[in-house]
């Protein structure tokens, strides 16, 4: 596979650092809000892991409030605590034991935690690359104006 081409941003003019830094910017603000939804995400998966246990341990036949949104409960009872309804995206559930869906959680938390992680490195290179972008910038732009004389 061939590496991207080099740019030797020192050589560039203002006008295309300016553009370059831009750019960078941009995708620096695009990776701290995918960030920002994976922090989310993995939020509501470790919620729905404790629910999943607390839920576990309630008796047959417990009256409870069951969550139909985020503000809507209605009353219900525990029927079968052995066996769970998993959001799989996109309007999917599948039936699966209480195990099974504290593992799927479990991998799903993984799995972002590990794409996070990921995500994390490569937004703290950009932001960095964007910074000695600025840093340059700001030199070129202090070389093109004409000093004060005195």
């Amino acid at each position: 596979m061939a590496s991207p081409a080099r740019i030797e941003v020192d050589k560039l003019s203002v006008e295309q650092l300016k553009a370059l830094k831009e750019q960078t910017d941009l995708e620096v603000n695009l990776l701290q809000d995918s960030l920002t939804k994976i922090r989310t995400a993995t939020t509501r998966l470790e919620n729905a892991t404790a629910s999943l246990h607390e839920l576990s341990l309630r008796p047959h036949g417990k009256k409870l409030l069951v969550p139909l949104t985020a503000s809507l409960y209605v009353p219900g009872t525990l029927d079968d605590a052995e066996k769970v309804l998993v959001d799989v995206g996109t309007g999917y559930f599948i039936e699966k034991t209480m195990a099974q869906g504290k593992e799927y959680c479990e991998r799903k938390i993984n799995l972002l935690k590990s794409n996070f992680d990921e995500l994390l490195e490569m937004a703290t290179k950009k932001k960095n690359i964007a910074d000695e972008m600025g840093m340059l910038l700001q030199a070129k732009l202090r070389q093109a104006s004409p000093s004060p004389s005195s």
